[in-house]
């Protein structure tokens, strides 16, 4: 892929869930939303790199792939009055780099696309993934990642659910007040794993995505200011802006990835800290304690630290057997025997490390070999250890954790 093609790529997933939202606001159809943004790129890819990208990029791809999806409906449905009724049609000899509103999509057309895909008539797994794929343009592929599956049932599962919201008719909107609280738990899901594919990217080139990141923090803030009563909304709200707060310690010099105690804290963000505290306290002070609290909590016990040698890791043992026992996924569990390792020792947390409900249940999840290859190096269990991160290593697709990894392997081969 070229350079300019890459780039082209690059603005149209930065800005997918926008013109999908602007797009589903009118058109009510993700198959038709989705199909028109792909045409919309194809007309990028021949014009801006010779025209140069617009100006207003979003509101250029917005702007063209509505159009298409205009024509695409007269073709099909030239005497439906209601597509007649959208307005007059466009041709292609319109010039898509005139002078367009850069505020089409209102500002929660993206909350009203994630409670649109949070319907409680599909199942939990398909809402975050529809969203996932909807909302913030991650592939197929980045999805499946983040669900330990694998990509062409994830593709299948996308299908369905997007049949569904249209067979259903399904209404793209921010539902009442009386149905907000049984679509929490899925739109908090999403927005949880927004932020996740840009704190700790599953592929390309930097360990940080920070547009996704920033996303999955703005969707939070959105939802608190929508649902202020609700403390796991603070909660995770609080999570994001505590963990963000590292983004500039996670990356050296080179963009590889800096563990947790190894990072400058004087690089952390004190503002995010404070922030996020303050998004805490209100959680807390709302009363019921939720998975996403207890986890702020385990951040908030991060940030009190002024270097990795102040960390109270009892305290993070008991808040992770307090959210084990909320939530006792293997991943949760994972984090639980780290921390076990960090306050009681390397070969303890081995231990529970390789116990079935862990290392049984995720063999194909990269960070369970990666955290297996640290607590093998600090027991000086080399060829374990590399083992470990060899797997790590084939598990992964991110440029810069490769990078890191593979340090990580010539140290322990070479020691």
């Amino acid at each position: 892929m070229s350079g300019s093609h890459a780039a082209i790529e690059r603005v149209f997933r930065e800005e997918y869930g926008r013109v999908i939202a602007a797009l589903m606001s009118v058109f009510r159809d993700l198959d038709v939303a989705e199909e028109a943004v792909q045409e919309a790129l194809v007309v990028a890819l021949e014009r801006w790199p010779e025209a140069g990208t617009p100006r207003s990029p979003g509101a250029w791809i917005t702007t063209t792939a509505k159009r298409k999806a205009i024509d695409r409906r007269r073709r099909e449905r030239a005497r439906e009055e209601k597509y007649a009724q959208i307005g007059p049609a466009e041709t292609e000899e319109d010039d898509p780099y005139r002078e367009v509103d850069d505020e089409t999509p209102i500002e929660d057309d993206r909350l009203r696309l994630i409670f649109t895909c949070c319907h409680p008539a599909l199942g939990l797994e398909a809402r975050v993934a529809l969203t996932l794929r909807t909302l913030c343009g991650l592939t197929t592929g980045e999805i499946a990642g983040a669900f330990l599956m694998r990509e062409a049932a994830m593709a299948q599962r996308l299908v369905r659910a997007k049949r569904k919201i249209r067979d259903a008719g399904i209404p793209y909107a921010v539902p009442e007040a009386g149905q907000l609280q049984e679509r929490l738990d899925g739109v908090l899901s999403v927005i949880y794993l927004v932020f996740n594919e840009g704190y700790a990217a599953s592929a390309g080139e930097q360990v940080v995505r920070v547009d996704m990141a920033s996303e999955g923090i703005r969707l939070g803030r959105l939802l608190a200011d929508l649902m202020p009563e609700e403390g796991e909304v603070q909660g995770l709200l609080a999570l994001m802006l505590l963990s963000d707060a590292r983004r500039e310690a996670r990356q050296d010099s080179s963009g590889g990835p800096v563990l947790l105690g190894e990072q400058d804290r004087s690089l952390w963000d004190a503002e995010s800290i404070r922030k996020g505290m303050e998004e805490l306290s209100k959680g807390e002070a709302l009363g019921a304690r939720g998975p996403y609290l207890v986890q702020a909590a385990i951040a908030r016990a991060h940030a009190r630290a002024l270097d990795a040698g102040d960390t109270d890791w009892h305290e993070i043992v008991g808040l992770y057997e307090e959210l084990a026992l909320m939530t006792p996924s293997p991943v949760v569990l994972l984090n639980l025997a780290a921390a076990v390792a960090m306050a009681e020792g390397p070969q303890i947390g081995l231990a529970l490390m390789d116990r079935d409900e862990v290392a049984g249940q995720l063999d194909g999840y990269r960070w369970l070999h990666s955290a297996r290859g640290e607590l093998l190096r600090r027991l000086d269990r080399r060829e374990e250890a590399a083992e470990a991160y060899r797997r790590a290593i084939a598990l992964s697709e991110n440029a810069a954790e490769l990078v890191y990894l593979g340090r990580r392997l010539e140290e322990v081969k070479s020691r």
